[in-house]
């Protein structure tokens, strides 16, 4: 059985439904398990997710958000998101956890459930904090944490700006040090200046960390973080200086307040430079940290949350898809039947199967990518820096390339659903603006490509030299002069091709850009040149590592796995290698033994999984276990009563609640009797 929560007392479920559920070959609490990392944890979410989501004061208006106007729908976030971390202090005080419980309620699966379009207070939480904690002294830490912890202040991360973002070296804010009252005064010389969107910003937040140019006896040292008061405490008004503001309405996360900021010779004290690496002393003499490379904590942190969460908000689209793919009938395979349930047409299995595999994939590769990034940064608490390179690398394009995909594919879901999908009240429009933002923020993901691309060129030109190369590069070794065998049945053959694939096109590109260098082309040029060959790189060297990452896990955890379900979740992972195989037949074509006819065999093998998962597609989809609070779509409920859920839904506007609008007498029937 599914989720209790999920089934209302006394309400019926849609017959097709209780079909779907029959075929069903494994226990679906156990892939629940699974996905939870045991039956503990899944007690654990449970006990969670009904301690927020059955709190009256965490529950919407009665009027749905759309219907609100862009200043109501702030207000009901603020109220929510004030409830919410009450709520979290409260759970924290009963039983700890609290780091926990914050990322849960700010990400993953229950974060949207809570607040659908964003949370204003989410920086806060997500890079406020951490930045103090990774880049704080000691003296720091112990003043500002617990006064955020505790939310006595609010803060926000303020670094990208109006006219630059990822390039964050060419960031224009500048702090200038005056030695004489030992303060920093903080300018916004351009309106490009002036930063721009960081969540909060515009009303919510009293403070901020902000990234300027930091300048002391007349040298400019580069970008650092400063913490600086934007508003009162006690009134919100902005302080002197400060120039602050929401910057408007976007495709979504329309209630995460991004906001504008603007100095106009702001003065902080020298202690507001947060100096854990690089220090400013009283004299105004600048002293380096060890390595650059301490810095990059925050913004690697924020990447590994955000595979997480785009791998939640694929599989919160395809629960939505499936389900109403069982429900909808649609036209005839055969003239004189009934009307088909569409998941039975086999494109529309080729649009979903896949993306069920998808999420898998991702959720693996977020779930290895947390696990590394905590080995590494305790690494670099003990002076160990010589795999962060490697763990920024691929942080970098696992966010690109995940965030890329599961956008595509909550896409792809929405057509899945027709025009049904277009509705709102399907939650796949929402949802869409949700992943789809963070294609670009935290790093454009061409950009974040192009960074992961420089380090798979050092790591070339390392294997070129002799040199041990870190793990996720390993296969160069490998693969670099060696050929891969011919076309096999397996997925250990599909994860060769693509390391072979990623090893031949970072020579490639290494060897172009040397081509262009010896032509007397300028380095910084000839990578220019080279950069869409670069971040193609970049993007094959990532899906190779995250089928690797899908294989081992699936073949590590078989073991404690009953037959039926490993052999579901075999099929997922075969799934998924065979729709890359395909995607990228053409580089398989190019760069390896790979023939013709074996792209037949792939379209042939494709199609047969797609056959084996079919009977499971709903057991799977109630397997990520989500109750309808969750899902929020009139499409995608456990009950599967979609029309139903569609004409309450449509009872809401706020037109439907008088049977003729004034418009009418105002405007349309003078026109109509106008005689024109």
């Amino acid at each position: 059985m599914a989720y209790n929560n999920n089934k209302n007392k006394g309400t019926k479920i849609n017959p097709d439904l209780v079909r779907e559920r029959e075929k069903c070959t494994f226990r679906i609490e156990e892939l629940t398990n699974y996905i939870d990392g045991s039956q503990e944890a899944t007690a654990e979410r449970h006990a969670r997710e009904q301690y927020f989501l059955d709190d009256p004061s965490l529950r919407p208006s009665d009027v749905p958000s759309e219907y609100l106007s862009h200043k109501e729908k702030y207000e009901e976030a603020i109220r929510m998101s004030v409830a919410l971390f009450r709520r979290v202090k409260q759970l924290q005080n009963e039983k700890g956890g609290a780091v926990d419980n914050y990322r849960q309620v700010l990400g993953g699966s229950l974060g949207p459930a809570l607040l659908a379009d964003g949370n204003p207070l989410g920086l806060h939480y997500v890079m406020f904090l951490p930045t103090i904690l990774g880049q704080g002294t000691l003296e720091q830490t112990a003043e500002w944490v617990q006064k955020a912890w505790n939310l006595n202040i609010i803060g926000t991360y303020a670094q990208t700006e109006l006219g630059h973002g990822t390039f964050i070296r060419g960031l224009e804010t500048t702090a200038t040090y005056d030695e004489k009252t030992e303060e920093f005064v903080l300018n916004s010389p351009t309106l490009t200046s002036y930063k721009w969107w960081p969540g909060g910003l515009g009303h919510a937040s009293n403070y901020a960390v902000v990234i300027a140019q930091l300048y002391t006896q007349g040298k400019c040292h580069g970008i650092h973080p400063f913490i600086v008061q934007l508003r009162d405490e006690e009134t919100n008004m902005p302080l002197r200086g400060i120039k602050i503001g929401e910057i408007g309405c976007k495709l979504g996360m329309n209630v995460t307040n991004n906001g504008y900021l603007g100095f106009d010779n702001v003065r902080i004290p020298r202690n507001h430079m947060l100096m854990k690496n690089n220090k400013v002393l009283k004299d105004g003499t600048y002293i380096k940290a060890p390595s650059s490379k301490l810095t990059y904590g925050t913004m690697i942190f924020v990447r590994v949350v955000i595979v997480e969460d785009a791998a939640q908000y694929l599989k919160k689209a395809v629960i939505i898809a499936t389900r109403y793919s069982a429900v909808r009938r649609q036209s005839q395979i055969k003239e004189g039947e009934p009307e088909t349930q569409i998941i039975d047409f086999v494109t529309q299995q080729y649009k979903l199967f896949p993306l069920i595999a998808t999420f898998f994939a991702y959720y693996h590769s977020a779930k290895w990518l947390w696990n590394l990034y905590n080995q590494i940064t305790g690494e670099m608490e003990g002076g160990q820096l010589d795999r962060l390179p490697e763990l920024h690398a691929i942080a970098c394009c696992l966010k690109a390339v995940s965030t890329a995909d599961c956008s595509a594919g909550v896409e792809t879901c929405r057509l899945a659903c027709g025009g049904h999908g277009y509705m709102i009240s399907s939650n796949l429009p929402t949802t869409y603006g949700l992943v789809t933002a963070a294609c670009t923020y935290e790093g454009e993901n061409t950009v974040l490509l192009l960074q992961t691309a420089r380090y798979l060129v050092k790591s070339y030109q390392a294997f070129l030299d002799g040199q041990k190369l870190t793990p996720t590069v390993s296969y160069i070794e490998k693969y670099k002069n060696v050929s891969t065998p011919p076309f096999q049945k397996r997925v250990e053959w599909i994860i060769q091709a693509l390391e072979k694939v990623a090893a031949c096109k970072i020579e490639k590109a290494y060897n172009n850009i040397q081509r262009r260098v010896k032509k007397g082309l300028a380095y910084e040029h000839a990578w220019n040149e080279t950069s869409v060959e670069l971040a193609s790189a970049a993007d094959m060297h990532c899906r190779a590592n995250v089928l690797a990452i899908f294989q081992d896990k699936v073949q590590s955890s078989k073991p404690t796995l009953s037959k039926e379900l490993g052999v579901v979740l075999q099929q997922l992972l075969e799934l998924y290698s065979v729709f890359i195989a395909i995607r990228f037949s053409g580089d398989l074509l190019r760069y390896t033994n790979t023939i013709g006819h074996d792209i037949s065999e792939l379209q042939a093998w494709l199609e047969d999984l797609l056959a084996c998962i079919r009977p499971n597609a709903l057991g799977i989809i109630d397997g990520f276990d989500m109750r309808d609070e969750v899902v929020r779509s009139t499409l995608g409920s456990y009950d599967g009563n979609v029309y139903e859920r569609l004409f309450i839904e449509a009872q809401k506007s706020p037109l439907n609640q008088e049977p003729v609008n004034q418009s009418f007498h105002k405007h349309l029937k003078p026109f109509l009797q106008s005689n024109m």
